[in-house]
Parts: C-alpha cells; sequence; structure tokens
C-alpha cells in the first residue's frame, strides 16, 4: 500500500518521500497519509472501493474545470484504489469554530467563514452540476426513492431497534411514505453533496475548501443546507442558523428564482429527514462497528431531535410521537448536552488591566465604577474593602453606587435570562475602580449575590487584586 502510494509521490516529484503518516479518518473506511520529503507535502488516499474511488476522481477534475476550491489530484494507480493530491493543510473548519462550538457563542471571525462557507455551498451546488455526468455517482446518480428509504430503514434497523423501543412498524412505515413523496416534490438540477458538513470543509488561504464529496449525486439544494446547519455537534443557535441560511440563499438567487419562504417549509422536512439518517449512521458505525466518536455524537443528535420535535409536524403524527417517546427514554435523558451558565464576577483594578476571559468568548461586561466616589481617599479606610462593614456603610449611606448597581442589574439580568434560554454557557461581568479594593470589590460582591440569587445559577466570584476567589454554588 505505502509502496505504492510512494511509487505515485516519485512520478509527480521526482524523489521518493521521506515520511509516511497515516491520519486520522473519523468515519470513513478510506485511508489517508501525509507523504513529505524536502518541499513536498502530498496526501496519499488508499480507497475501498474502486467504484467510490472513480467517483471522487471524476469529480475532482470536473470541479476543478469549473474553477471550485476542491484539493488536485496529481497521479492514481492504474486500478483507481491509490491517489495522490494537494495537500491543504490541518485546519478543519470544524476546528475552527471550536471556541464557538463549544460555547454556543461564534466571535466575529467564525462567522465570517461560516458565511464564506455557505455562499461556497450556493456555488458549489449549482457549478458543480454544470456539464456533469451523474452516472459517475456512486452509489446512487441522484437522490430519488430508492435513496430515501434506504436512509429511513438505516434510522429504523440501526437505531430506533437498538434503543428497544416498542413501536408499530405498519404504522412507522405510513409516515416513512409520507415524508418520502414531500421530498421529492422539490427537485432540482444541482449538485447533493450529501455529506456536507464542518469535517469535510478544510480552511486553505483563509478560504474553505471542499473534501471528501465522493457520495454526491444530483439531488435537492435543501439537504446539504439541512446536514451543514443541523450537524450534530455545530451548536449553532436557531438566530445563528437564520442568518446563515439568509446568507445561503443570497447567493442562490445569483444562480436560480428562489421563494424564500417555501424554501424555508420545505427545508424543515429535510432537516427531520437528515438527523435520521445521521442517527441511524451513528446507531451503525457506534454500536455495530464500536466507534466511540460515534456514540459520543448520538447526545448531541438526540438534542438536535429534542428541539425540532417542540415544532411538531401533523404531516408525520405517529412518527412524533415514536420520536418523542425515543427521545425521552432512560439513556437519552440522563446524557444531557447542555451545561449550565456559569457566570463569573471579577473585581479589578484599571491600572493593571481588564481580567482575561479564558472562556473563549472574548469577554463580557466592563463596569467603570471610578466615577462613584471614593472611599480609598480617607486614610481610615485604607486597609478595609468593599468586602467589610465601614465601607459597605460609607458606600451605601453617600448613595452613589446604588443606582450604579441597579443599572448594571438591569443589563446583566437581560443577558443572564437570555444566555438560560439559549443554552450558553459563559458570562462574565466585571468591575473595575482605581485599586480594586473598594468600590469595585462592593459592586462585584453585590452583582455575584445578586445574579446568584435571582436566578438560581453558579456564580465564581473573583476579587483579583485581594487574591480572593469564592463559589455561590447553582441553587
Amino acid at each position: 500500500m505505502n509502496s505504492e502510494l510512494s511509487k505515485l509521490f516519485l512520478q509527480h516529484t521526482g524523489v521518493m518521500p521521506a515520511d509516511v503518516d497515516q491520519l486520522s479518518a473519523s468515519g470513513s473506511n478510506r485511508r489517508y497519509f501525509r507523504l513529505t520529503a524536502p518541499g513536498h507535502s502530498l496526501i496519499g488516499v488508499q480507497g475501498t472501493s474502486a467504484d467510490e474511488n472513480k467517483a471522487f476522481l471524476y469529480m475532482a477534475s470536473h470541479f476543478r474545470l469549473q474553477g471550485l476550491n476542491v484539493p488536485e489530484v496529481y497521479a492514481q494507480s492504474a486500478d483507481s484504489m491509490t491517489y495522490i493530491q494537494q495537500d491543504l493543510g490541518d485546519m478543519l473548519l470544524f476546528n475552527y469554530i471550536a471556541e464557538g462550538r463549544k460555547t454556543g457563542v461564534f466571535c466575529e471571525a467564525e462567522k465570517q467563514m461560516l458565511r464564506k462557507t455557505m455562499r461556497a455551498l450556493a456555488r458549489f451546488q449549482v457549478k458543480g452540476a454544470e456539464n456533469f455526468n451523474f452516472s459517475m455517482c456512486y452509489p446512487q446518480p441522484e437522490f430519488n426513492l430508492r435513496s430515501i428509504q434506504w436512509d429511513l430503514s438505516y434510522f429504523k434497523y440501526c437505531f430506533l431497534k437498538a434503543t428497544g423501543l416498542e413501536f408499530q412498524e405498519d404504522r412507522l412505515e405510513t409516515d416513512f411514505e409520507r415524508i418520502a413523496f414531500i421530498l421529492l416534490q422539490r427537485r432540482t438540477d444541482t449538485f447533493m453533496y450529501r455529506d456536507f458538513q464542518s469535517r469535510n470543509v478544510m480552511i486553505y488561504n483563509d478560504e474553505p475548501w471542499f473534501i471528501d464529496f465522493q457520495g454526491g449525486r444530483r439531488g435537492p439544494v435543501y439537504y446539504d443546507v439541512a446536514s451543514f446547519l443541523w450537524q450534530a455537534k455545530a451548536n449553532f443557535h436557531p438566530d445563528l442558523r437564520q442568518e446563515l441560511i439568509d446568507v445561503y440563499l443570497d447567493e442562490l438567487e445569483k444562480y436560480m428564482d428562489v421563494d424564500r419562504d417555501d424554501f424555508r417549509e420545505m427545508l424543515r422536512h429535510f432537516v427531520l429527514f437528515r438527523t435520521l439518517q445521521v442517527l441511524g449512521a451513528y446507531g451503525f458505525r457506534g454500536y455495530f462497528e464500536k466507534k466511540p466518536h460515534f456514540l459520543q455524537s448520538i447526545p448531541f443528535a438526540i438534542e438536535n431531535l429534542r428541539q425540532l420535535l417542540t415544532e411538531g409536524s401533523e404531516d408525520y403524527p405517529y412518527l412524533i410521537e415514536v420520536l418523542r417517546r425515543m427521545t425521552e427514554l432512560k439513556q437519552f435523558k440522563e446524557v444531557s448536552v447542555r451545561k449550565p451558565l456559569v457566570v463569573r464576577v471579577y473585581s479589578f483594578s484599571y491600572k493593571k488591566g481588564i481580567p482575561q476571559d479564558d472562556s473563549g468568548n472574548g469577554g463580557g461586561f466592563v463596569f467603570d465604577c471610578r466615577a462613584v466616589n471614593n472611599p480609598g481617599k480617607y486614610e481610615r479606610y485604607t486597609f478595609f474593602t468593599g468586602m467589610d462593614e465601614p465601607v459597605i456603610r460609607f458606600l451605601e449611606e453617600d448613595g452613589e453606587i446604588l443606582p450604579f448597581l441597579e443599572s448594571a442589574y438591569s443589563l446583566v439580568d437581560a443577558s443572564v435570562k437570555r444566555y438560560i434560554d439559549r443554552g450558553f454557557r459563559n458570562l462574565m461581568v466585571s468591575f473595575g475602580c482605581t485599586g480594586g479594593q473598594h468600590r469595585s470589590v462592593y459592586a462585584a460582591q453585590k452583582m455575584a449575590e445578586h445574579i446568584n440569587r435571582k436566578f438560581g445559577i453558579e456564580v465564581q466570584l473573583i476579587h483579583r487584586e485581594q487574591n480572593i476567589e469564592t463559589t455561590l454554588p447553582a441553587k
């Protein structure tokens, strides 16, 4: 195997590779290698199916001719089982947006790359289909009734039955027939990537590049949008999803007429279908092939499904009933992918700088207490802090701190409520004054107690300049 890749490397570069390192392939049975020599770095691929490899090689060549961002294939074996291609580096979009996925709060750089990806998807689906020979696709040339039935059976036999849930198979099949009928109502003469998700997008030269498209076929544009925006571990908030759908539709409208309301209505059906297909894949890869990556993804897919079920569907009443009962099974109820919100409240001295946010969110509220009358200018308060009774009495009797705090409470309360509603995990609130000893300590202490009392969530209180850290536990 490695000797064949080495021959292809030699054929293309004129030198033998100095190193051949196997790369992770996630759920794929294909094997990937990085072959390097001074001045050269290429990716070698060994497939398990000649037909699948031939599909990829044809697609890669066609897409490059269309000006799309896919890796260039430099050489291939006579039997098409191995080939070498352009090395795009190691940055998957999945990792590029890692902080956003973990926290649920995506920074502007992450959002910008997601927007680029959605625009690139629309171009890929339309431009990729131009003059494309769909007979080269493997295993199916198009998204059709048979492929829908395969995926629904995949879900039924590899996931639903594996849960042990009792259900009436004939009633379920009636709803399966209904979903197949609806999905086939919106045919578009476009390329359907099929497994379009952030692990199959690489960031190269600050642009998204597409890989692992060999399972693609002719199919409706909705499927890939559903695959990407409802990917199990993506953790996209509904507001961000809607923004990215708008970005995608803005680009798609350059190539075809789009009824946005109709698109969103049809997308809802594809999201449900894709979620079932994904659960079937996770069940097979996790329960039967014992691959831990897929087992770890199941709770996230179940959480996605729970959110979908809140919308309900009159089109598939029995399917929805079964899915609701399935998500309430003990093995899924005990695993929560939503961690509770934790608020960190700091007091600090402006002389030493604003505290750093180590949650990955980039910071939060910062309130400047320096306009409040300062007890620190009086010698008798030198050895006290904002937690001591003499300072508390001075600040409250002086009165300036109280309306200041009421305004701060109002702002922070609104964010805490929304963060809890949206499943966010971290919020940071900081109060600064000249020395970080009196006014900021008092305000931070009061804010932490207020949040903990009102919302019952964990608050981590850090008086930075006093080197004091306290946790107010969730109630």
